[in-house]
């Protein structure tokens, strides 16, 4: 599974973990985030956040 940085405060977001406190059940691939949700950090969107290459 992938994970995923919030450019503007550097939230990761990893796929296999989720962020169930936030609504996003372990496994929950990126691209089937909503494209309205929100970093729970910073409150930027998706687009805000890029790919960490393994």
């Amino acid at each position: 599974m992938k994970q995923w940085m919030c450019g503007p405060c550097g939230l990761i977001y990893d796929e296999a973990l989720g962020l169930p406190e936030h609504g996003l059940p372990p496994g929950t691939k990126f691209e089937d985030i909503p494209d309205d949700w929100e970093c729970p950090d910073c409150g930027v969107t998706k687009a805000d956040f890029y790919l960490i290459p393994d």
